[in-house]
């Protein structure tokens, strides 16, 4: 849960919050509407190059790469909801600030470049690299490896564990099954052994997908771990290899990027939402429109672009656009299409977004065990958060150290500590059905069992929200899904070659990293599509 989650998707159950609620239905920073820069046809008819359906990272992304590297494309954002970011949900009531959606990112270098082109480099936080992540094992926080002598020498897994590891991470294992797309669970025991896949990958497909490792694709959900294998015939050797690769390929550094050490998590100076507003205030209030609420798209008369209806607060709004991007979800993408695809539609259902909730409490500090195995700095078990596997236990899929996480912005009082906690899930749906008293109290009886010293009575509830389509399941046969839907658009002539692009955690990935990279990539695809229509017509 560190650094997984990328940008859940509505709808949601309205949350609770300690001292300020927003309005219950738009949970949120407000950002008023206003008017659209771009060319006016008609009273309200407007014609772009580019409209984009969500104002979410990646549509942010590829709207302020566009601005960047084609000034002269004129582009629209629009997002349903009061406010930008996705389901990236920041929260400050005045005393605590807190995350109600996804939690941090990995600080990779697109991110930080777009952040420092956006005006944001002084607000980019970095955790400390030396910070350690639990996982909970036999009623023991244990410390993730985080090197090869760690791993070695630390209590995470038993000798003929670490023995079975190792032989397998060489190429002493079975090799893969011809013709046959592995699950995550089948990948990693195939390749590492049971132990490995129970202590170490089960609690990651928990914290990062809230998935079920035997459901989800080893491709689509793990594809830079699984690609090693292949690339090199054994894990060792394809890493050693992909480093070659990477270092063959190396570019200069941008040295405005702050440095990145070790394995770390980033945020920003005010929450995760500091970075989508960023993007949105420096593509402009003529650009990025909220409160727009797409109503219909269908192909233009005259069969160039599309036609996209919006209600909006200034009345309805019909848009042109010579390429559509959907930044959606899946299940939003598919009713935009529905007439124009059905078959594509029917493709974008097939996706499955489970419940999660997220629930942030706060302890006074002497709450704390402080015998080694409390959250707090002067017990000795500080870092990330700590992993619960399915096995032990635990309902909740992790928490989340928000007190000592990023300490270089204060997000609650001094005499107390914070938690961030997940739970729900592919593996426990019921959590939708749970009232917000149960949801705490369940979260705090977990506390007990790994952090708290017995008897600490109910702590104070800073925000509790339930995301009823939470992250997208990168299950096995995800990428023949999508597939299957971009081969239906393409045959309903609504396709990448026609202008319409699908985006989105559910194309790219569920992590926030992934989701800025792959809307840079994104917006070269349309640059590309738009200077061929561009030159064909030219050419005419």
């Amino acid at each position: 849960p560190t650094h997984g989650r990328a940008m859940l998707t509505a709808p949601t159950r309205a949350p609770h919050a300690a001292r300020a609620r927003a309005p219950r239905e738009h949970q949120g920073r407000r950002v008023r509407p206003v008017r659209s820069a771009v060319r006016v046809t008609a009273a309200t008819k407007r014609e772009v190059d580019v409209c984009v359906v969500g104002a979410g990272v990646s549509g942010l992304s590829t709207a302020f790469t566009l601005m960047q590297k084609s000034s002269n494309t004129t582009t629209l954002v629009t997002e349903a909801r009061d406010y930008v970011g996705g389901n990236i949900t920041s929260k400050n009531d005045g005393t605590y600030v807190w995350e109600e959606g996804p939690n941090s990112y990995q600080p990779g270098d697109a991110i930080l470049t777009l952040a420092c082109d956006a005006g944001m480099r002084d607000d980019i936080l970095l955790a400390d690299p030396a910070s350690n992540r639990y996982v909970l094992w036999d009623e023991k926080l244990r410390i993730l490896p985080h090197s090869i002598e760690s791993a070695v020498l630390g209590d995470f897994l038993t000798w003929p564990g670490k023995i079975r590891a190792g032989l397998g991470a060489i190429g002493i294992r079975a090799p893969a099954p011809e013709g046959k797309e592995e699950s995550v669970k089948e990948f990693v025991s195939r390749n590492l052994g049971t132990e490995a896949f129970e202590r170490l990958i089960e609690p990651f497909c928990s914290g990062v997908y809230a998935g079920d490792p035997a459901m989800l694709s080893s491709v689509a959900a793990t594809g830079r771990v699984q690609r090693l294998e292949p690339l090199g015939g054994s894990l060792v050797a394809g890493a050693i290899m992909a480093q070659k690769e990477a270092a063959a390929n190396k570019k200069p550094r941008d040295p405005r990027l702050p440095e990145v050490k070790g394995q770390t998590v980033g945020s920003f100076r005010g929450g995760l939402k500091t970075f989508p507003e960023g993007l949105a205030k420096k593509l402009g209030e003529d650009v990025v429109k909220c409160n727009w609420k797409l109503t219909s798209v269908s192909k233009a008369s005259d069969g160039v672009g599309y036609e996209c209806a919006y209600d909006t607060p200034e009345g309805p709004q019909m848009v042109r656009a010579k390429c559509l991007l959907l930044t959606a979800p899946a299940y939003v993408a598919a009713e935009v299409v529905k007439n124009m695809a059905p078959k594509a539609s029917t493709a974008l259902n097939k996706f499955y977004y489970p419940p999660v909730g997220s629930v942030t409490i706060s302890y006074p500090k002497t709450a704390f065990r402080t015998d080694g195995t409390s959250a707090l700095p002067e017990g000795g078990l500080t870092g990330f958060g700590q992993l619960h596997p399915r096995s032990q236990g635990i309902r909740t899929l992790g928490t989340i150290y928000s007190s000592s996480l990023f300490k270089d912005d204060k997000r609650q009082p001094d005499d107390e500590f914070m938690l961030l906690n997940y739970i729900g899930g592919a593996r426990d749906v019921a959590i939708k059905d749970m009232t917000e008293a149960e949801l705490v109290e369940q979260v705090h009886q977990d506390c007990l069992k790994t952090l708290l010293k017995p008897g600490t009575p109910l702590p104070k509830v800073v925000g509790v929200r339930v995301w009823e389509k939470a992250i997208p399941q990168f299950n096995v046969g995800h990428l023949d899904v999508l597939a299957e839907a971009k081969s239906a658009l393409n045959e309903a002539k609504c396709g990448e070659s026609d202008g319409m692009f699908l985006g989105g955690n559910y194309t790219a990935g569920v992590a926030l990293g992934r989701c800025v990279e792959f809307g840079i990539e994104q917006a070269t695809d349309v640059m590309m599509f738009l200077n061929a229509n561009t030159s064909a017509k030219s050419s005419v």
